[in-house]
């Protein structure tokens, strides 16, 4: 699909809407520009929160925080590195 849009004295674009309707954009998602030397790549970035239970969380760390999950892989990464 090849769709035009015109650049704002401002540095702002309207996302053609056969290019929105393809990608399925909507009032506040978030897109990714990638420029790949003269052409530049959009993309819909996904919203975290829809990845929400998409991966399993193994009971041995459900309820723990961040840190002392991560504390405690690094403190088992140093312990198989000194073996």
């Amino acid at each position: 699909m090849d769709a035009l849009a015109r650049l704002t004295s401002k540095g702002q674009i309207t996302v053609p809407k056969a290019v929105r309707d393809a990608l399925e954009l909507h009032t506040g998602d978030n897109v990714h520009f990638r420029v790949e030397g003269e052409v530049v790549v959009l993309a819909k970035t996904p919203d975290l929160l829809d990845l929400a239970g998409s991966v399993p969380v193994p009971p041995q760390v459900r309820g723990r925080s961040w840190e002392e999950i991560r504390d405690a892989a690094w403190a088992q990464q140093w312990q198989d590195g000194e073996s």
